[in-house]
């Protein structure tokens, strides 16, 4: 597949997919708290995906069962929405996708529920970090390896594990379009981005070690040594200057 490059009205779409993913997680976020289900997250991005007359991007694909990916703890990615409730000091990886005007937006964020341990707490604040090292990588004209190289480089100083069979991707009217985005690499390798390339940049680090597993369910991916992970992501447009997060964090609900 090759690497597409989007139009003004294709980018306008895109943003409008971001922007549903990102209400999606602000009421999300909010909702999370000891005693909530993984479902019942799921039916909140039901309700708001609804709202907004966008649909479902993970629903149905190669027949994943849920509308969100929820992956507890030790969970990766790919955990599907079950009675499963959460409990104080778990972590929750919350991957979204939508679907507006035959585009696509994708999110994941991982959040704490209740009072998370110190470990926990750093895992996350990581994590994080990683993923706006990777994003401010994202420059035309730079190679898609300075991407990788620089989540690698903070995830490893931070000694810490890092996910490598898993990684970002292009994204526009499919999931996963070219190029693929690893979370390392050399900085002068892969493509050359150019502005209107749409990309999703989601680094995966461990509190143990790199290697992973398929838990039976076919889906849902976990540490291999059983240590907690952390999942951030943000769909993002290459322009002819800083990237533009079209996934944007929005403020947290206000009771």
């Amino acid at each position: 597949m090759a690497i597409t490059i989007k139009g003004k009205k294709e980018i306008e779409a895109m943003r409008r997919a971001g922007h549903v993913v990102s209400v999606v997680h602000q009421r999300i976020s909010a909702a999370i708290q000891p005693g909530i289900t993984t479902m019942d997250l799921d039916i909140i991005a039901r309700d708001t995906m609804k709202e907004f007359g966008a649909g479902a991007a993970f629903l149905g694909h190669m027949g994943f069962p849920g509308r969100i990916c929820v992956s507890v703890n030790e969970e990766i990615v790919h955990g599907i929405p079950s009675h499963r409730t959460l409990q104080n000091g778990d972590i929750i990886s919350v991957d979204v996708g939508t679907i507006v005007d035959g585009y696509v937006g994708d999110s994941a964020w991982t959040y704490g529920v209740g009072e998370i341990s110190e470990e926990a707490q750093r895992l996350l604040r990581v994590t994080e970090e990683s993923l706006m090292l990777g994003l401010a990588q994202a420059r035309a004209k730079a190679r898609i390896g300075a991407i990788g190289h620089a989540i690698e480089k903070h995830v490893r100083a931070e000694r810490m594990g890092l996910i490598q069979e898993y990684g970002g991707h292009g994204i526009g009217r499919a999931m996963w379009e070219e190029p693929h985005i690893s979370n390392h690499g050399v900085p002068d390798r892969g493509p050359q981005m150019r502005p209107g390339m749409t990309l999703a940049i989601e680094p995966m680090v461990t509190t143990g070690r790199d290697e992973t597993k398929q838990l039976p369910d076919g889906w849902t991916v976990v540490t291999a040594d059983g240590s907690l992970a952390a999942h951030f992501e943000h769909t993002v447009l290459i322009t002819n200057g800083e990237p533009e997060i079209l996934t944007k964090r929005l403020p947290p609900v206000v009771e």
